[in-house]
């Protein structure tokens, strides 16, 4: 019975994915398959952020943070910049993600209550995103956008010599910074499980 729950539920969440793909597809006139996917990877990163400050169990808000990440990846793949894709699944993904999910796990309750301390706010926070979201709906209508030849490409082997030649001090102080916070957390969930 479970498993059709499930599965009835990805259904319904693909459905909610590939409709604003193909809307864009057959509605709209003059798009491509690369607008449509923009729009079914926009969706599903709205969905999935939706999911992550609704949903109560908080291992799986933590996967659909990551589902959240893979969709903006996706998105930067689609708009040529390979490289920013690159560092948001290494950096996003393969750390901060795995680094949350591990803080989650040490934490004794994974259960958060019914009514969050973050909830009591979701009557002021629903208004101000619903003005943000007209002010940006009114800015991109009020913009004369400019099409562009090609996708614009992100020259990697510039972007690396740049950060590992000129700012190498800075890239590496970056790296002790979160090695020292992950140690730190460690220490700190430690300390706590054997305070009586």
């Amino acid at each position: 019975m479970r498993a059709w729950l499930y599965l009835i539920a990805a259904g319904i969440a693909g459905a909610i994915v590939l409709t604003p793909a193909l809307f864009v597809l057959f509605l709209i006139p003059n798009q491509t398959f690369d607008d449509a996917l923009v729009a079914s990877l926009a969706t599903l990163m709205l969905v999935s952020g939706i999911a992550v400050v609704t949903m109560r169990d908080i291992i799986r808000c933590g996967l659909a943070m990551i589902v959240c990440f893979l969709a903006l990846a996706g998105i930067y793949v689609t708009l040529g910049a390979a490289m920013v894709a690159a560092a948001q699944v290494i950096v996003y993904i393969g750390a901060i993600s795995v680094l949350i999910l591990f803080a989650i796990m040490l934490t004794q309750e994974k259960v958060g209550s019914n009514r969050l301390v973050f909830q009591t706010q979701a009557t002021p926070a629903a208004i101000a995103a619903i003005i943000l979201a007209v002010l940006v709906a009114v800015a991109a209508a009020g913009t004369t956008w400019q099409p562009t030849s090609a996708a614009v490409q992100t020259a990697t082997r510039d972007l690396a010599n740049l950060l590992f030649d000129r700012y190498v001090l800075a890239f590496e102080a970056v790296s002790v910074l979160l090695l020292a916070a992950v140690i730190g957390g460690v220490f700190l969930a430690k300390r706590e499980k054997d305070v009586p």
